[in-house]
């Protein structure tokens, strides 16, 4: 299908952006207990937390580290608040970058993101001076078995909702609305498929060629925003040679 390239590549990215962090516990600590606070402590009647925990579980986080944040969240040492906050602006060359962070201190975080951006060619931007060029787009992904069929979780995947679908050897691609996502989750999830993440991921309406230099820079950029530990995501539109590479 069309959606191929797009879909598959995006987990592919993630999933080696999520391998390499060193501090991907403590990121997922932090969505875990804005989860809990947004709808409880427990999974079945918080989507939000059971979209985090399938996330956590994907990373390989140890049950133990999972039940913990969770009744840490929810206890009396769940009393810190984390703020989620957006910050846009350009990489070297021009390139679209949005950051989502969830910090319990906003000068920090503001500090830290405006020193990467100078640090690597680049500058923090105003709020919505990107944003235009990126569309909200919740992605589900789905672990395929070796005999399953494509058209059958196709048309299961449309009927609760999705509006695009695409495959891999070993998973299901299935995007929705933001708004959607949720209910295409939970359908698939009672139709006894196993959820390996389900977020609401920026998607650049097109994407731009970068020179070495500029790669090398955007790189390093999103390196550091990793190594960050206030740091959810960063999505960018630039086409970097590897990405390239895996469609």
């Amino acid at each position: 299908m069309s959606g191929h390239s797009k879909w598959a590549t995006i987990k592919r990215q993630k999933g080696k952006t999520d391998a390499a962090r060193a501090n991907v516990f403590t990121k997922i600590g932090r969505e875990l207990a804005v989860a809990v606070k947004a709808g409880g402590p427990d999974p079945n009647n918080n989507p939000r937390l059971r979209d985090v925990i399938a996330k956590a579980r994907a990373a390989n986080m140890p049950n133990d580290n999972i039940t913990r944040s969770i009744k840490k969240a929810s206890g009396e040492d769940g009393n810190v608040n984390y703020d989620s906050i957006i910050y846009e602006g350009y990489g070297s060359g021009g390139v679209a970058v949005i950051v989502e962070t969830l910090t319990d201190n906003k000068n920090r975080t503001a500090a830290s993101v405006r020193h990467i951006f100078d640090k690597c060619g680049g500058s923090l931007g105003t709020t919505n001076c990107v944003s235009y060029m990126f569309e909200a787009k919740g992605v589900v992904t789905v672990e395929k078995k070796v005999d399953d069929d494509d058209e059958e979780i196709m048309m299961l995947a449309l009927e609760l909702g999705a509006d695009d679908f695409d495959s891999s050897e070993t998973e299901f691609y299935i995007s929705a609305a933001p708004a959607t996502v949720t209910a295409v989750r939970d359908g698939l999830e009672k139709a006894g498929r196993t959820i390996l993440s389900s977020e609401v991921s920026q998607i650049p309406s097109s994407t731009v060629d970068v020179d070495s230099d500029t790669e090398a820079k955007i790189r390093r950029m999103l390196d550091m925003f990793e190594d960050d530990d206030d740091v959810q995501y960063v999505y960018h539109n630039a086409n970097l040679a590897e990405d390239a590479d895996e469609e």
